[in-house]
């Protein structure tokens, strides 16, 4: 919406400057010395209060002026006061020939014990307080993906109106507590040496040489921060940038890629004890799931429904951007995965009746898109694509029956023939509709094209063996039946998980830093710790401005680079 200064004229010869981001309580605080005199700000953003809260103090009395203002990068907007408070709101932008429609507000009210205050020309002035508490809300007019209907006037206000006077302490226990409901379930520990008094990017630079366990455990809680803060029940799953984008225009859009990204975003929610915050996931699944029925019948006359690689808020389901990813229709199967984990880990066979409409649209899609190809009569997914690659030397990417395709269509057939049964098993009629679709999918599944050996002795990215060593491409994605699938096994499918093994080798380590991430898990599918915790160290290797290398930014967020969260 826009960014909220607190401009301070006489502080510019500060010392002993300190920022830190407490992941325990989720509360973000700074101090430095002015003048023999320590200043300390607290930042929250309350889930529980609906506000953001900012708290001011000084260890001396009479020692906090400054002057705060709203700026905003967006194009209509107006800025305005009354009330005592600051209001900034304004509409979003036209893009790509479509009118910006979304309408915001926020509000900002100052608390201030001791000193004055004024409000003049858009800016508070505030002089002499002794503590300085900012109040902060903020709305739109979105209700969901299909309504604008929302009064972000009236809702601002509200929030704001409820939130101010409240006692700050009462808040923040309130917002620690919420929060730790979700982050406390799980600890972990490696030990501690004296890199852990260290500032965050040191330790990040000097991880590869040093000893830092403490780091690692760190790196893992920062990743459940993340999808905390960033996908509470309620409210939208967490994007590329999760809530922490910071421009109109981001990369990508900031929206849901899923050919790997989003669901990346959520691998550590079942098993990090984090399941409730799959809630928004769930719910956009079920809304592609709507708007994807439209886009299968359209542009394929296949029923069901179907998701390409990337949606948004307006939950999108048609094939964007270049072919080299567009094309490829599997989205959906994908994210239909995280449906069937969810009921594996809960055993909620309530939450299954509900969501099994949804697993199986998403593969009454693939019954009608599967095509018999000539040279070995095997049913694949064409037009497709192996998300973002390319064969080399074949000057196109469009191609039929990719290995990620053939694994994804075998985890949900199976998936439905399972979930059929479980929620079938007291029903005796033999010839129930969802029992004669499981059937159909048995019969398809002998269909589909075998996992294959290439002459490199690597697992076949495509259905012939085009694979070149020399790829270095981030995409993993023919290696999905390792992780996050677990159909090959070190113990069950050892010539394929060495296959698998020979491919993970010819791609390398270095690449984007969701893409060594997703490599950590694979090596740790192969039983290589030793790997593991090398790609480790490469991942958490520090980032500053160089655009091509993937790593860690001083503040942790995983970089592409630019940052994106599903590699945290």
């Amino acid at each position: 919406m826009g960014d909220l200064y607190l401009n301070f004229p006489t502080h510019a010869k500060y010392r002993n400057y300190k920022r830190s981001l407490d992941i325990s309580t989720a509360v973000s605080s700074m101090q430095y010395d002015v003048a023999g005199v320590t200043y300390k700000r607290e930042y929250l953003a309350s889930y529980t209060d609906s506000v953001i809260i900012i708290r001011l103090t000084a260890s001396k009395p009479a020692s906090i002026s400054l002057n705060v203002n709203l700026t905003t990068p967006h194009q209509k907007y107006a800025i305005s006061q009354g009330q005592n408070k600051l209001i900034l709101s304004g509409v979003t932008e036209t893009h790509e020939r479509q009118s910006g429609k979304v309408r915001f507000n926020t509000q900002v009210k100052p608390l201030v014990t001791g000193g004055k205050l004024m409000l003049q020309d858009g800016v508070y002035a505030i002089r002499k307080a002794d503590e300085v508490i900012l109040y902060v809300s903020m709305a739109t007019n979105f209700t969901d993906y299909k309504t604008l209907g929302e009064d972000e006037d009236a809702k601002a206000d509200r929030l704001l109106t409820r939130a101010f006077g409240k006692d700050y302490a009462a808040m923040k226990e309130r917002h620690t507590a919420f929060y730790q409901h979700y982050f406390n379930r799980v600890s972990l520990d490696l030990g501690r040496t004296a890199q852990a008094d260290k500032p965050t990017d040191r330790r990040v630079r000097e991880f590869a040489t040093t000893f830092d366990p403490a780091l690692a455990a760190l790196y893992f809680q920062f990743g459940r921060y993340l999808l905390i803060s960033s996908s509470l029940p309620g409210g939208q799953p967490a994007t590329l940038q999760g809530i922490w984008n910071e421009q109109i225009l981001p990369s990508w859009d900031s929206k849901y890629t899923v050919n790997i990204n989003t669901e990346m975003n959520y691998w550590p929610s079942e098993n990090c004890n984090l399941t409730e915050l799959n809630e928004p996931l769930f719910r956009m699944i079920r809304e592609v799931s709507e708007t994807g029925a439209e886009s299968a019948r359209l542009m394929y006359g296949a029923r069901g429904w179907v998701l390409h690689h990337n949606t948004d808020i307006w939950r999108v389901t048609g094939g964007i951007d270049r072919a080299q990813s567009g094309m490829w229709p599997m989205g959906g199967v994908w994210l239909s995965k995280h449906l069937w984990d969810h009921y594996l880990y809960t055993g909620d066979k309530a939450f299954l009746a509900q969501y099994f409409p949804i697993l199986q649209n998403a593969a009454r899609f693939l019954v009608d898109y599967l095509v018999k190809e000539p040279e070995n009569g095997w049913l694949v997914v064409c037009p497709s694509n192996s998300p973002e690659n390319s064969p080399a030397g074949k000057g196109a990417s469009t191609v039929a029956g990719c290995t990620m395709d053939n694994l994804l269509t075998w985890d949900l057939f199976h998936s439905v023939i399972k979930a059929t049964d479980i929620l079938l098993a007291d029903q005796k009629k033999r010839r129930h509709p969802d029992r004669l679709f499981a059937d159909t999918l048995k019969a398809l599944l002998s269909q589909l094209p075998p996992l294959q050996i290439g002459q490199y002795g690597q697992l076949q990215e495509w259905m012939h063996d085009w694979d070149n060593p020399e790829d270095k491409h981030r995409h993993v994605s023919h290696l999905y039946g390792l992780h996050p699938s677990n159909l090959l096994s070190p113990y069950r499918s050892p010539e394929l998980v060495a296959a698998a093994k020979t491919s993970l080798i010819h791609r390398g380590d270095p690449s984007t830093g969701w893409s060594m991430a997703w490599k950590i898990n694979l090596w740790a599918r192969l039983l290589d710790g030793d790997h593991a915790y090398k790609l480790l160290t490469d991942q958490l290797s520090l980032v500053t401005n160089e655009a091509k290398k993937g790593g860690t930014y001083s503040n942790l967020f995983d970089a592409h680079p630019p940052f994106q969260i599903d590699g945290n």
